[in-house]
Order: structure tokens, then C-alpha cells, then sequence
């Protein structure tokens, strides 16, 4: 597997009391990276696409919520790959398309990509997204073809409000703390999400709820057990047992020689 040193983390910082919904980073994401609308139907919801999609890296999630008093509020928040700094996708993919680069981000190159979709399986945010026409997978990249060239990611510079910060990890770490303790002295029960799960997401939340009232958004997320025992039992075993079955071939080869099949007719 294709590993590259990290030389400077950065990290996305997603400030969603400043989310308006607007979808500029949607938008932007999509002319970035050039990709294709897909079409779609009205399921009801402000929402779409209704779900990530292989040619919807960044999606705006809109939620509806009954406040205490019956009043309705809409959520907000930003859906995209956490570029985790113990992946889980790394972990299991088996081609080396995954992997690690330098400024923190979880790379997937689609030339290295057989289609297996274990990453698809094993992500605790359901965040890569198979596409059966070219039968590969894709996701966010964090725009590291920007960041890796002094330039912030697409999404970041679209945004109008401040919801989005981008910088080292220290630099995010900081503000989105200091964000937290402003808005709880207001009375909001903020936290920052992500920085204390997976060895670190190099995308972080200011969430001005608890985790459990996101759609979709996972509740104190981890590399599941199967993950860890692919990595570390199963998959040396499996790559032990094919080594064992070539090297048996080969002995085999050496001493007898190779197999001719009979001659018709012959005794």
C-alpha cells in the first residue's frame, strides 16, 4: 500500500451556525472537479441529490427540525469524506488506490481501483460512492491538487458566510474552540466534532447540536473491529495462503518439470 509522509496537516474547519444552505460549496465542488449532474426526482425535501453520489463529492444535508415551543428550524451540514487520520478505507483497500498524502488528505486513484468496494463497507461516514458505469469508486479529494499548490480547497473559497476555515490543524483546532466557547456562553450546546475520533478527522465540525440530532452523522465514530482484523489477522493470512499455493507451484514445476498432455491415440 502507497503510503506518503504528511508534512503538514490541514484541516477543514465546518463552522454550521454560519450555514445558510445556499450550496455554493456544492456547486463549487462540482465545477472543480467537472463533474456531471445527475438527474433527479422531488422526494419531498430541499435536499439534492438526495444522497452523495460518485459525481457528488460535497452535499448540503437540509433537515427539518420541530423545535421545543412547535416551531420548525432547518439544519444545515455539510456531507463529504473526513480524510480520517486512521482511515479505515486505506486500511482494507487491497489495490493500494487508497492511500495517505502529504497535507493530511486521503487520496483515491481511480487507475489503482478494482471496483471491490470494501472502502464503500468500511467507512464509518458512508462516504465513498461506487459507480457501476465505470466500476470504480470516488469521493472528495479535499482538493489536494489546490491545497498541495498554495491554494484553498474550492468549496472554502466559494462560501459567502464564514461557515468554512481552512489552515494547519493546530490553527483550526484553536478557532473552532474558541467558536464552541462563544456559542455556549450564548446558551447553545456546541462542541467540535471530529478531532477526537479516528486518531483525528482532518474535517471538523462546529456542530450547535448534539451529534444524534444530524441525519446521518455518526455518533462518536471508530475503525470498526472487522476493519482492524482484516488489516492485521485476515489479510496477512489470505496473502500468507496465496504465497504458500505459488511457492508449492513453483516446487512443484522445479522437481517434476512442466505437465504435456498426451498424445491422441497414444498407448
Amino acid at each position: 500500500m502507497a503510503t506518503t509522509k504528511i508534512k503538514e496537516e490541514m484541516v477543514k474547519l465546518i463552522d454550521l451556525s454560519k450555514c445558510t444552505g445556499c450550496r455554493g460549496c456544492q456547486v463549487a465542488c462540482k465545477n472543480w472537479n467537472s463533474q456531471p449532474a445527475s438527474q433527479t426526482t422531488n422526494t419531498g425535501s430541499y435536499q439534492n441529490p438526495p444522497d452523495l453520489q460518485h459525481n457528488t463529492w460535497t452535499l448540503i444535508r437540509f433537515q427539518e427540525r420541530e423545535k421545543e415551543d412547535g416551531s420548525l428550524e432547518w439544519i444545515f451540514r455539510k456531507d463529504g469524506c473526513f480524510h480520517c487520520t486512521d482511515a479505515s478505507c486505506v486500511r482494507v483497500c487491497p489495490s493500494g488506490a487508497l492511500s495517505y498524502g502529504e497535507k493530511g488528505a486521503v487520496r483515491l486513484n481511480q487507475e489503482l481501483c478494482i471496483g471491490c468496494k470494501y472502502c464503500v463497507i468500511a467507512c464509518p461516514f458512508n462516504v465513498p460512492r461506487y459507480d457501476p458505469v465505470t466500476e470504480v469508486t470516488y469521493k472528495c479529494t479535499l482538493c489536494e491538487d489546490r491545497i498541495t499548490n498554495g491554494m484553498i480547497p474550492a468549496c472554502v473559497k466559494a462560501c459567502p458566510t464564514g461557515c468554512l476555515s481552512f489552515g494547519t490543524k493546530e490553527q483550526m483546532i484553536a478557532k473552532g474552540e474558541q467558536r464552541v466557547t462563544q456559542l455556549v456562553e450564548k446558551g447553545i450546546a456546541a462542541s467540535l466534532y471530529g478531532r477526537d475520533y479516528v486518531k483525528g478527522t482532518h474535517v471538523m465540525y462546529v456542530l450547535t447540536e448534539q451529534e444524534k440530532v444530524y441525519a446521518k452523522l455518526p455518533v462518536s465514530p471508530h475503525v470498526p473491529i472487522t476493519v482492524k482484523l482484516w488489516r492485521n489477522v485476515a489479510k496477512p493470512l489470505g496473502l500468507l495462503s496465496i504465497g504458500a499455493v505459488v511457492g508449492a507451484a513453483l516446487l512443484h514445476y522445479i522437481i517434476k518439470g512442466p505437465k504435456h498432455p498426451k498424445e491422441e491415440g497414444g498407448d
